[in-house]
């Protein structure tokens, strides 16, 4: 009798070891479930967040741009950079409007404005007439072009295992390979550059590296011309605006987009959007 009920309890003690253990597995799974389930509507959180703000960002594009095709001109948004804030929803945003054509166009400028903008960003006069050159044998719109044969030889004497396709720009950065840029130089270049601008950027821009370089084409060509060329900019017949935005949206999501937009009577809508890229 005695041994039966030593071997009971030793059973009894097994058993119960074997419910708390199922008890702490089903704990830990139970944990292991609510955790992920808070991961996870965190997530969801957040993706709905950060959906707020970039569909705020793009509805403030799209605000702007309908302010600048209002006929009222007291009703129409400054295009001078500054900031004009606005609410979308539950997003707070930050808009700012330029105009392109402040900027320089490589694909469609004359030698001796890239020239003067060279000059104004700090590049030693023969290295920037060089340059100069050198961009607009690149997108081919060079006075003299120079044989393919004759500028495949000057890059293969620098090294460079490429020549210039004499066709426009498809990015900025494709400036980097133009014999005699460097990084430095096109980081100083980038800010004042366009791929959307016209053949000669405003006579009113407010960059003043810009207006340097207008003033020196204008001598460079007076010289040589004997008179003073008006630089007028093509802003009469159509605007060609860069929209910042950047959108603070619900549980401190942010959303920014960079949009480049014509605006004219000649397109289908009133504008065309050129380039949108958002982050």
């Amino acid at each position: 009798m005695r041994l039966l009920h030593s071997s009971t309890e030793g059973s009894d003690g097994f058993a119960l070891l074997i419910v708390l253990w199922v008890l702490v597995l089903i704990a830990l799974i139970v944990g292991y479930v609510t955790s992920t389930g808070r991961s996870e509507i965190q997530v969801a959180e957040n993706i709905a967040a950060n959906a707020a703000a970039s569909a705020a960002a793009d509805g403030a594009v799209y605000r702007a741009i309908f302010a600048l095709m209002d006929p009222r001109q007291d009703r129409r948004l400054p295009v001078d950079g500054s900031i004009q804030e606005m609410r979308i929803g539950r997003s707070a945003i930050s808009l700012r409007l330029f105009d392109e054509n402040d900027r320089i166009n490589p694909n469609l400028a004359s030698v001796r404005l890239l020239e003067g903008l060279l000059q104004a960003v700090g590049t030693p006069a023969q290295t920037a007439a060089d340059l100069a050159d050198g961009i607009t044998q690149w997108v081919g719109t060079a006075r003299t072009l120079r044989p393919p044969d004759a500028l495949a030889a000057e890059y293969r004497a620098a090294g460079l295992d490429y020549a210039p396709p004499e066709t426009p720009l498809e990015s900025l950065e494709e400036l980097a390979r133009v014999r005699g840029m460097t990084t430095q130089m096109l980081t100083q270049l980038r800010p004042h550059l366009t791929l959307f601008g016209g053949r000669e950027p405003n006579s009113t821009t407010t960059d003043p590296i810009v207006a340097t370089a207008v003033r020196y084409a204008s001598q460079a060509n007076a010289a040589i011309s004997g008179s003073t060329p008006v630089f007028s900019g093509i802003g009469q017949g159509a605007l060609i605006i860069r929209v910042l935005t950047s959108a603070q949206g619900p549980g401190r999501a942010v959303a920014h987009s960079t949009v480049i937009v014509r605006i004219s009577s000649f397109e289908t809508r009133g504008h065309a959007i050129l380039s949108w890229q958002s982050n």
